[in-house]
């Protein structure tokens, strides 16, 4: 082996007959040892370090002048400059010879495409180009590493002054495929991939390597466009590398030879093809045929820009697919989407949904269609009640109807609709218009009906002998499912108002089934209408547990003999007058062995609560009464009023109307109502066992004890008998009166905050604010609000901005 010195002044015929030896051996696929690449690299390494002074000695003894020599990037080098120009006269060297072995190697491959049969065309095209990008792509691989000392500094400084012509050793080898084999082919090459790829999608089998293998050449001859100088050979992107439908600009520009010479053809064929078919297919079939048709050909592309195309054509070849198989077909769609909700087709539906999501702006009118229909349905469910039901005020029906439509599209939105923000929106404004306004509600007299309706039903699941739970589970279900009716009522307020009446009654005629039921449903009560709302039922809950400790109290000191004059099992329940919706509708002569009782509760009380008076509540008393004239002994559940006219008929078996009106100080209507009751049942009977009639009725009116009364049960529970239309009534006409009330104090309030807040607001912001404020207790009518900033004007609260009559102001 030559000595380094010697080495050093060979010449580039010499240096490069070397080196060409081993360069075809490689892109000829030759085995080449370890030893020989060594060689090969010690070559290139040696011949680039050569020194300024040896080059300048050989040429001086040959008799030749030098002169700064101009280089390839035009700049002239300095004269008797050190070793660095040596190294750029003998980069220049390798890098030219290099860049004319490439050219031959390529020109030999164009022979074979061009003259080879007459030019090879279609398939075999594509096989030759394939299988020649990959030899040609390792050798020049494996070629960059033998050359890597000049990539790294005699081609890095022409790259870092600015020289464009100048790449490295891969790029070069890349730059070249390009100009002298692609620019004048890649038009069959390109033309070859899409036919094979229309034939793959007529349903022919191919061979997809061969399309790959051209994609992967396609994008790596991008390199050159905005080419990063120091990223290693062995680090650069392929189309494996990039992620799916997002690359950044940088790539973007890599991708040009990609994009401008394949994928903008393969758009333009996708489309033609996907027009024609679609015409096509949808003349001869409905429209659900039509979508699997097209969810199956958006399956196939998907995969197929998986299996061999570049991820960033993934996106822009589902926008062409969309465009032309999803967008063009909207009203077709749109016209279809009503029949398939009426048909309960789910998965037509979702499969509808999951189309026209793919489309910018596809799903409104769909989504005012699920509207439309949810609402349609279910105002009809309550219709059908209306029309087959005997008693509208029965809660059962009505909330099950509701339910069952609110269950059947809820399933449909979370499945079919995949829980779109859209979807769901539009079915809440449904429920929200068919639970406020339908066939129930809509006449003047039941406008607040469903708010009624919905607190008995929840009356039925929480009292004793209501709807029947198997398990504990089952009732927590049915609470829920209370809970998603009310989330649509508009007027809560009055829910509350029915609710808190019907809880007062459980509790006081101990007709709750659990307690821990009650405290579920005034927590859910809680979480979604805050603290405010479920304040006085908590404190009814409250007041009950502190009864039933000053009952023990109370027991204790009668078995201690420390209370006298209580001659019966007496309790009672001391209830705060704030949250309980309770008042006594008229006094009346109650029996002298209760009079007794009270008597002693309240000098119990009074010594337990200093400065506390108690107000007795008669009419929501009730006792239990235990007979011994009949032929068997019965015990009967009574109201305090039904429990007073009864005793009468100690003193006598017969008594009139006119005295038990007298002599218990009751209404008319209300003794009407027990006689009802007691008649109802047979305890007491008219004159000739007459049906009651309440017109049928006077003072004179005989009534007889029935001594004769039988009844299968030995407890009888009269309190369920007594009817009190004009009582009930009167609580209807109260509870309407209290709930003006409080909607006017409400509303009032809330001005009043926003007006303190603000100091100054217009009018339109003003009524929304309030507006927003109150909706979650009530729906509020704006004239409503209207009239109320008046009265705070008058009031001298706040006061219109002069000039600015739509500006309110805050007088603080």
């Amino acid at each position: 082996m030559a000595r380094a010195g010697q080495q050093n002044q060979r010449s580039i015929e010499e240096v490069w007959q070397e080196l060409e030896d081993g360069l075809r051996k490689i892109y000829r696929r030759e085995r080449i040892s370890v030893k020989e690449y060594m060689a090969l690299y010690s070559t290139v390494y040696n011949y680039c370090t050569v020194s300024s002074e040896h080059r300048n000695n050989r040429e001086q003894a040959a008799g030749r002048r030098i002169d700064n020599p101009i280089l390839a990037n035009g700049r002239r080098a300095a004269a008797g400059a050190a070793n660095p120009n040596g190294a750029e006269f003998a980069g220049i060297d390798v890098y030219n010879k290099l860049k004319a072995f490439f050219n031959e190697s390529i020109e030999d491959v164009l022979r074979t495409v061009i003259e080879e049969n007459g030019g090879l065309e279609g398939e075999d095209l594509l096989k030759y180009y394939t299988e020649s990008w990959r030899d040609f792509q390792f050798s020049s691989r494996v070629v960059d590493g033998l050359f890597r000392y000049l990539n790294r500094h005699w081609i890095k400084r022409e790259m870092d002054e600015g020289n464009s012509e100048v790449y490295e050793t891969y790029v070069l080898a890349l730059v070249m495929w390009k100009q002298k084999l692609f620019d004048n082919n890649n038009d069959s090459v390109s033309q070859a991939v899409l036919q094979l790829i229309e034939r793959e999608r007529n349903g022919e089998g191919i061979n997809s390597s061969l399309i790959s293998g051209v994609v992967d050449s396609y994008v790596e001859l991008g390199m050159n466009e905005g080419q990063l100088p120091e990223q290693s050979p062995n680090a650069l992107p392929t189309f494996q590398n990039f992620p799916s439908g997002a690359t950044t600009p940088d790539q973007q520009i890599r991708l040009k030879v990609y994009l401008d010479r394949f994928e903008n053809r393969l758009l333009n064929q996708t489309n033609d093809y996907y027009r024609s078919e679609a015409e096509a297919f949808i003349q001869a079939n409905t429209v659900t045929e039509y979508m699997k048709k097209v969810e199956q050909r958006l399956k196939e592309e998907d995969e197929r820009c998986d299996r061999y195309l570049h991820a960033y054509t993934k996106k822009r070849l589902a926008h062409v697919l969309e465009n032309v198989l999803i967008k063009r077909r909207l009203d077709r769609f749109q016209a279809e989407f009503t029949s398939l909700l009426d048909a309960n087709r789910d998965e037509d539906l979702a499969r509808m949904f999951s189309l026209c999501s793919r489309v910018e702006g596809a799903l409104e009118p769909l989504k005012q269609e699920f509207l439309t229909f949810v609402t349609k349905k279910g105002e009809e469910a309550v219709e059908r009640i209306a029309a087959e039901s005997n008693d509208v005020n029965d809660p059962k029906p009505y909330v099950r109807a509701i339910l069952d439509v609110h269950r059947r599209y809820l399933h449909l939105v979370t499945t079919a609709f995949q829980n779109d923000s859209g979807f769901v929106q539009s079915f809440d404004k449904a429920c929200n218009v068919f639970v406020n306004k339908n066939a129930i509600t809509r006449t003047r007299t039941n406008i607040n009906k469903s708010a009624e309706l919905l607190a008995r039903y929840a009356d039925l699941l929480l009292r004793k002998g209501g709807i029947r739970s198997v398990e504990d589970n089952d009732t927590e279900d049915q609470l829920n499912e209370t809970m998603v009716v009310f989330k649509y009522l508009e007027d809560k307020d009055i829910f509350q108002k029915y609710y808190t009446k019907m809880l007062a009654k459980r509790l006081t005629s101990d007709m709750s089934a659990s307690d821990d039921s009650e405290g579920r449903m005034i927590s859910k009560l809680k979480t979604m209408c805050g603290f405010e709302y479920t304040n006085n039922l908590q404190r009814m809950f409250t007041d009950v547990g502190l009864s039933r400790d000053l009952n023990e109290k109370f027991h204790e000191k009668i078995s201690e003999g420390t209370q006298a004059g209580v001659k019966c099992d007496f309790s009672a329940m001391v209830l705060g007058s704030g949250a309980w919706p309770l008042s006594q509708t008229q006094l009346f002569v109650i029996p002298p062995v209760l009079n007794q009782c009270l008597d002693a509760f309240n000098t119990f009380y009074s010594g337990q609560h200093q400065g506390r008076k108690l107000s007795w509540l008669y009419n929501m008393s009730r006792g239990e009464i235990v007979s011994t004239c009949l032929p068997r002994k019965y015990t009967f559940v009574t109201s305090t009023p039904q429990m007073t006219v009864i005793l009468k008929f100690n003193d006598s078996i017969t008594q009139s109307f006119g005295t038990l009106r007298e002599e218990t100080q009751l209404s008319k209507d209300a003794v009407l109502s027990v006689v009802a009751s007691l008649v109802k049942c047979d305890l007491l009977r008219l004159p000739n066992s007459a049906k009651f009639d309440p017109h049928g009725i006077d003072d004179s009116t005989i009534l007889t004890l029935n001594e004769n009364f039988t009844n299968k049960k030995m407890k009888v529970d009269l309190t369920r008998l007594q009817v009190g239309k004009m009582e009930a009534k009167q609580e209807t006409d109260q509870m309407e009166k209290t709930v003006d009330e409080d909607r006017k104090m409400i509303i009032q309030a809330a001005i009043v905050r926003i007006m303190k807040m603000r100091k100054r607001v217009k009018h339109n912001q003003l009524i929304a604010e309030v507006c927003d404020q109150i909706v979650p207790r009530f729906k509020p009518k704006i004239n409503m609000i209207k009239k109320y900033i008046d009265i705070l004007m008058e009031k001298e609260y706040m006061k219109r901005v002069p000039e600015e009559k739509d500006i309110y102001e805050y007088i603080s």
